[in-house]
């Protein structure tokens, strides 16, 4: 007789968590049905955010100036402290050939004077510690000797300066290319926000950008404005001729700029050297804290690490390169995006 076996019952806790799991993925279909789509952001998001991207790659493009400021003097230092040394060894060069022509005449004369054995087997350091030594030395031959030893000394701190300043370039160049790839990523993200608009949008975008650009150029009125002398002046009638120049991080003309470089580019016009990024230059001059007190061609600095600098064209108006995208124009100080720090006079 065959033998009929009852199936085995899941026990309670078995159910209990199939029930469980099966409520779950009940409730996640339920949301995932009920969930709205994610919105694609509006063009004023957009604006905004890329924005924030261009400010943010504003302030590591002032870094990077700076770091590529700092190379170049570093090269150039560098450069110089290898052609002190190149210039040090052959004169050394020199007064240890002129020791040896000593030791020569004296051993075809009869004999090598013994002080000279002792230098020409040693270091001048230690000859010349031996006091002892020294009355048996012509006074010609204890002022070669001592020019040797302060040669050597010269060299040997112009060979570790220069070591010293060839590591602090290696960095440099290092923080030269993470800020470099810090803008890069910033922009690159700007970018694909703003590739993210339809046509329309982005036409929308361009117009409004021309229209701040010519409503402030069109605010501006100069003709009469004497507020502006000498250097400063000259500085800024360089910078009007570059109305409508590109934008471009690390560029310092003439053919674009970025904020720095456009103020550094237009001083050097009018035969004054200033330093290079924004930091740098608003350590220069007399600080003038009143928007009341500016005077035309004043370099103006703009948010609290100082990464925004223009120059003062009168009215509550500078002229500047703003950002990425933009080109040199004459804008209002109310709407930088930034607190007015303080001006300089150069």
């Amino acid at each position: 007789m065959a033998s009929h076996r009852r199936a085995k019952q899941p026990g309670r806790a078995r159910v209990t968590v199939l029930t469980s799991a099966a409520a779950a993925a009940v409730a996640l279909s339920a949301q995932a049905a009920n969930a709205a789509p994610s919105e694609k952001p509006s063009k004023n998001e957009v604006k905004s955010r890329v924005d924030k991207l261009y400010e943010e790659a504003e302030q590591a493009t002032e870094k990077f100036n700076g770091a590529k400021e700092k190379q170049e003097k570093l090269q150039k230092q560098i450069s110089a402290l290898q052609d002190s040394v190149a210039r040090g060894q052959k004169e050394l060069n020199e007064l240890r050939d002129g020791i040896g022509s000593m030791a020569t005449a004296q051993y075809r004369s009869g004999g090598l004077d013994p002080s000279l054995q002792l230098f020409l087997s040693s270091d001048p350091d230690s000859y010349l510690d031996k006091a002892s030594a020294l009355d048996q030395l012509s006074s010609q031959q204890v002022e070669t000797l001592k020019k040797i030893q302060a040669k050597q000394r010269e060299l040997a701190q112009e060979r570790a300066e220069a070591t010293g300043k060839l590591r602090d370039l290696a960095a440099t160049r290092t923080e030269l290319g993470r800020k470099k790839k810090e803008v890069q990523a910033k922009l690159a993200e700007a970018q694909k926000l703003l590739n993210s608009l339809t046509a329309a949008e982005k036409a929308a975008l361009a117009a409004e950008q021309d229209r701040a650009s010519r409503s402030s150029s069109e605010r501006v009125d100069l003709g009469n404005d004497t507020s502006a002398t000498g250097r400063a002046a000259a500085a800024f009638a360089a910078a009007r001729t570059k109305l409508g120049t590109p934008y471009v991080y690390g560029a310092t003309g003439p053919s674009s700029f970025d904020c720095s470089g456009l103020t550094s580019w237009a001083y050097a016009q009018a035969g004054v050297s200033i330093p290079r990024t924004s930091e740098s230059q608003s350590a220069i001059g007399t600080r003038i804290y009143s928007t009341s007190d500016l005077q035309v061609g004043d370099l103006v600095f703009f948010f609290n690490d100082l990464h925004h600098v223009g120059l003062y064209a009168g009215n509550g108006q500078i002229l500047h390169a703003p950002r990425t995208g933009t080109v040199v124009r004459y804008e209002s100080m109310s709407t930088i995006g930034g607190p007015f720090m303080f001006g300089v006079r150069v």
